[in-house]
């Protein structure tokens, strides 16, 4: 109650927030006739003098409203576009790092055109991050016209770029591109050997539209890096014999709201007589037991044409909030060779994580991060928690006159769909054009047999070509225009009516169902009542709709019962609008927790990854005399806590053979030292032991003087990258069973902290050792160049040790030493036997 009488008297936040912003919309519109009087040369002139004030440590802030004017003016000149107030609020919401909630036909990609100058001053590069490839294609093309004019240079990152055009790309003031290239290009630069390799510079600013669909539907899924594991596949297409023998009223419990399954007693005794194994649960059945629950969730929880296709002989995933095919996206933990087994396509090898970040941690090490979208504001608290984001919904030019009527609820899929026919064809024949909203594919196909059957044309979008599903819901506001659209297929782009279409009532939105978050509906009401343009939307609803399913239909079948309603009537009802929107609510939390769960496991890897992706920098960028000092530093390190054991088992016990022996082991296996026979009978001490490690690496420097700390940079890189990639492994395995320590009364979270800081010390000891180990085995051989052979001059020296890499594997011919006995006398010279010297 004191909340409401305190919005009364002092607005709300939202509203005192937007106050503070009239005086700078007031300096902006107070400069419009100064910069009209500028000559077209004088707009790049100014902008390089502001960037040189901004350069010097002037704030942008306090160059907001001139570089507002100047890039108003410029739209103005070059595209015939004046920026309106509400968007001048817009571009100064993005700059103060928030989110700014515009309605569909706004003009948000012109909105970001201001913020985007305005932070490209710093020289630091601007990213601005769409959807989809064809989205940041049109929009950088489209807004270029302002850059180019006011001096800026514009890239462009696109799937299927060399490293090169990427690397251009982003040298560039402003780029744009999709979040997943962003994504994936900072992992892969985080796999490069060679700082001139690099693509991307730090990540300074970024604005990021349709910023929902990004920070929070795609949330759930990490972007990764992975290589072929050597797994079998044979097991999938095993196991996937075994499911149409179980029985789901005795064998497994089926969970659809939690999209979980699991075995009953039975069904594991079962699945034990199938296999011909005694205990399902033993560690040595692990396997067994992870790919049964996954093959049963491939054929109980995952639906074709819903979750996802069968394609050229491929599962391919379909979002589940855009309708559009993930190529080249995979379900892990071998779910999707499940999915290939039960459709009986190729089942491809099982993947191991090379690389891998979410889109939460991705976006949060910006420097400064801003997002636009049409619906924003039901996932503010989310926005805040995970971004620390706040949520400004800006008010619109003209007034939103969409008519928004009550659901219809009918009994079963097959009323409703004859209701959805029959309503579609009454518009159709008025000439009003109508945009059907589905949330599957297969949803998409029944209707549009429906309306086959009555002879109205309609166009299907599926989503696969971004450019043809613009072309086609731009054309979507056309007189008797009928569309049938999945709920978020071709955002980004502006449904324009048709002539006279505004006097038969604008554009109708039909929603074939309530998806799981209010959002999505939002906006797919979204697409009608642009820029005050008349138009209407509904929902069409039935009891065995998923959501209402799930969520509580039974009150409502029972008063539909009670009223002795027929299949074909339905029921028009606020209060069970209200009760439906709760149910999304719930769903809306749920998958909240979800998401945040996620992220908080993911902040433990986050933390090491920013530790290892630092600590491969500083290698990269390191000067000689550093690279040395750090290969000492874990000389020392490794001789140290030998000898300091060795010490510590003498006074302890007394007895220090057992001591010597290990100490000889490991002297032998880091150093390669000598055999642990020989040096158990004469242990150096641990400055000799030092002085042997000089020795090799003297052999090392004087063999390759130019190539010296370069072969340290490689093979300190090499270490990193092979053990960081285990540890991958390992903790993909920690994260798969960690739940299970909640039924020993542990909390998994603290738990998987706690064992993934220890896998990640041990794994940071590994990478000093294995670095060691290659160095301390490294044998020159010299090279020889087929055209320079008769004069055999020594040109190159290639490495060998340290495991197969991609250097290695383009091994240049080389000439190999004379093969000699272990007794021979080394061929050296030095006068002793060749496995005393160099045949160490």
């Amino acid at each position: 109650m004191f909340a409401a009488i305190g919005r009364k008297l002092f607005g709300t936040k939202n509203e005192r927030y937007l106050k503070t912003l009239g005086p700078v919309v007031d300096q902006v519109n107070s400069l419009e006739d100064k910069v009209r009087a500028f000559s077209d040369a004088d707009f790049p002139s100014r902008i390089a003098e502001l960037r040189q004030q901004v350069e010097a440590g002037k704030s942008t802030d306090e160059l907001l409203p001139e570089v507002f004017a100047l890039v108003r003016e410029a739209g103005r000149r070059q595209m015939n576009m004046r920026h309106y107030d509400v968007q001048l609020i817009g571009g100064a919401v993005l700059h103060g790092g928030r989110i700014a909630e515009m309605r569909t036909g706004e003009g948000k990609t012109l909105v970001a055109t201001l913020p985007v100058v305005l932070n490209a001053l710093s020289g630091k590069g601007v990213h601005v991050v769409t959807v989809n490839d064809y989205l940041a294609r049109r929009d950088a093309e489209w807004m270029s016209q302002i850059y180019t004019f006011l001096g800026l240079s514009v890239g462009t990152v696109l799937h299927g770029m060399t490293d090169e055009e990427r690397k251009a790309a982003y040298g560039a003031d402003i780029t744009y591109g999709t979040n997943n290239e962003f994504g994936f290009d900072y992992l892969r630069d985080n796999m490069k050997f060679y700082l001139d390799q690099l693509v991307q510079r730090d990540l300074h600013f970024a604005i990021v539209d349709e910023v929902d669909s990004i920070l929070i539907d795609e949330a759930r899924t990490p972007l990764i890096i992975s290589g072929q594991a050597q797994d079998s596949v044979a097991m999938y297409a095993q196991m996937d014999s075994i499911i149409p023998r179980l029985n789901p009223e005795n064998d497994f419990i089926l969970d659809e709201k939690a999209r979980t399954v699991s075995l009953t007693d039975e069904g594991v005794i079962k699945c034990e007589n199938i296999l011909g194994i005694s205990n399902l649960y033993d560690p040595a059945n692990i396997a067994y037991q992870h790919h049964v629950l996954q093959a049963l969730k491939a054929h109980r929880l995952f639906k074709r044409d819903v979750d996802y296709v069968v394609k050229e002989g491929q599962v391919m995933i379909v979002d589940e909030f855009t309708g559009r095919l993930m190529e080249g996206r995979r379900y892990s933990d071998g779910l999707h060779q499940a999915l290939e087994a039960k459709e009986h396509v190729k089942v491809e090898a099982e993947n191991q994580t090379l690389a891998s970040i979410t889109f939460q941690n991705y976006f949060r090490m910006y420097d400064k991060l801003s997002g636009m979208t049409g619906t924003a504001d039901t996932e503010a608290v989310e926005f805040k928690q995970i971004y620390d984001l706040d949520v400004t919904v800006i008010p619109t030019n003209r007034p939103m006159v969409r008519n928004d009527q009550a659901d219809l609820i009918f009994k079963n899929q097959d009323a409703k769909y004859r209701a959805i026919a029959e309503d579609v064809t009454e518009k159709h024949k008025e000439g009003r054009p109508v945009l059907v909203g589905t949330t599957s594919i297969e949803k998409s196909e029944r209707l549009s047999s429906l309306l086959k059957k009555r002879r109205v044309p309609h166009s299907v979008l599926n989503a696969k070509h971004h450019e043809q599903e613009a072309e086609i819901v731009a054309e979507a506001g056309q007189t008797g225009k009928v569309t049938i659209a999945t709920n978020m297929a071709g955002r980004g782009t502006d449904i324009v009516l048709g002539e006279g279409v505004r006097e038969l009532g604008g554009l109708h939105i039909l929603g074939t169902e309530r998806h799981e978050s209010r959002r999505i509906d939002n906006q797919l009401r979204g697409r009608s009542g642009r820029q005050g343009d008349p138009g209407s939307s509904r929902f069409f609803l039935a009891l065995d709709d998923d959501l209402m399913r799930l969520f509580g239909s039974e009150k409502l079948q029972g008063i539909m019962n009670r009223l002795g309603l027929e299949d074909d009537e339905a029921i028009e009802n606020s209060m069970v609008t209200k009760a439906i929107e709760n149910a999304q609510r719930r769903v809306e939390g749920r998958n909240f927790d979800i998401r945040k769960q996620l992220l908080e496991f993911d902040d433990t890897m986050n933390q090491q990854r920013t530790v290892i992706y630092s600590q491969r920098r500083d290698i990269m960028r390191a000067q000689p005399a550093e690279l040395e000092e750090m290969v000492n530093t874990f000389v020392d390190e490794q001789l140290d806590g030998l000898f300091e054991s060795l010490e510590h088992s003498k006074s302890r016990h007394g007895d220090e053979e057992e001591a010597t022996e290990f100490v000889a082991g490991r002297l032998d296996e880091i150093f390669n030292l000598g055999r642990v026979d020989e040096l158990r009978e004469k242990l150096p001490t641990r400055d000799a032991a030092r002085d042997a490690v000089n020795e090799r690496f003297g052999v090392l420097r004087q063999g390759a003087p130019d190539m010296y700390t370069e072969i340290f940079r490689f093979f300190l890189l090499d270490s990193l990258d092979r053990n960081w990639k285990e540890h991958l492994l390992n903790m993909d395995y920690l994260r798969e069973g960690i739940g299970l320590r909640g039924y020993g009364q542990k909390d998994p979270k603290q738990e998987y902290k706690r064992e993934g800081f220890e896998l990640f010390q041990d794994m940071l000891e590994r990478i000093k050792e294995t670095t060691l180990r290659s160095l301390c085995r490294l044998r020159l051989q010299q090279e020889v160049h087929e055209d320079d052979f008769q004069h055999q001059e020594e040109k190159n020296v290639t490495y060998a040790g340290g495991g197969e890499s991609e250097a290695a594997k383009k091994k240049p011919m080389k000439r190999e030493e004379p093969k000699v006995g272990r007794n021979d006398p080394c061929p050296c010279g030095s006068g002793k036997k060749y496995k005393k010297c160099c045949g160490r």
